[in-house]
């Protein structure tokens, strides 16, 4: 491997998520933007004991209280199967 393309490589491996990556168009920010909101979905929605928040027909917030998620009404709509 080159000099050259071995900076390269340590430059891009030493990058972290920057809220400005949501706007640039390479493909490394892209890829970060890409990551953090992922992970941050995972985090935020991902626990088993989550509630769900109230929302009218065109997505705005009724209630941000949550409803708690029936374990048992989401087996039945997958077949007892666990997602």
């Amino acid at each position: 491997m080159s000099r050259k393309s071995k900076d390269k490589s340590e430059e891009i491996a030493e990058r972290t998520y920057e809220p400005e990556d949501y706007n640039k168009a390479d493909q490394v920010s892209k890829g970060l933007a890409t990551t953090h909101e992922q992970a941050s979905d995972t985090l935020t929605e991902g626990t088993i004991d989550g509630t769900i928040d109230r929302v009218d027909q065109d997505g705005h917030l009724i209630s941000n209280d949550g409803e708690e998620i029936s374990r048992k009404e989401n087996r039945e709509k997958t077949n007892g199967k666990t997602k």
